[in-house]
């Protein structure tokens, strides 16, 4: 159902980069439904993308008995939907995110407990 305002916004949005402490990005895991949305993390835009798998998702998604499985060589990353090949040398800013972008990874054959996709 789409929505129309009746009157034009005038204001200024709240959620821009500059109140927040970093630029937000939204992380999901496809195919593991355990996790319902992407996380929505503070990340610091000269962080390296290799990083990441290193030291943010374990923080997130570890406690999945597939987080430990991970090959990160095959994993299959997309940004808005689209599929994506970060550099993990080169920062997050480098890899062209910005804030409020959305990334999704793909764990090939792992489909969650069971291949439950959970």
């Amino acid at each position: 159902m789409s929505v129309a305002a009746v009157k034009e916004y005038d204001f200024p949005p709240k959620d821009v980069r500059e109140n927040f402490p970093a630029p937000l990005l939204y992380i999901g895991w496809e195919d593991h439904l355990l996790f319902c949305s992407p996380y929505c993390l503070p990340l610091p835009p000269d962080m390296p993308f290799g990083a990441l798998a290193t030291q943010v998702l374990p923080g997130i998604y570890s406690y999945h008995p597939d987080f430990a499985k991970i090959d990160w060589d095959r994993v299959e990353w997309f940004k808005s939907g689209r599929p994506w090949k970060p550099d993990p040398a080169k920062s997050l800013a480098d890899n062209g995110l910005q804030h409020k972008d959305v990334i999704r990874f793909r764990t090939p054959g792992l489909t969650g407990i069971q291949g439950s996709y959970s």
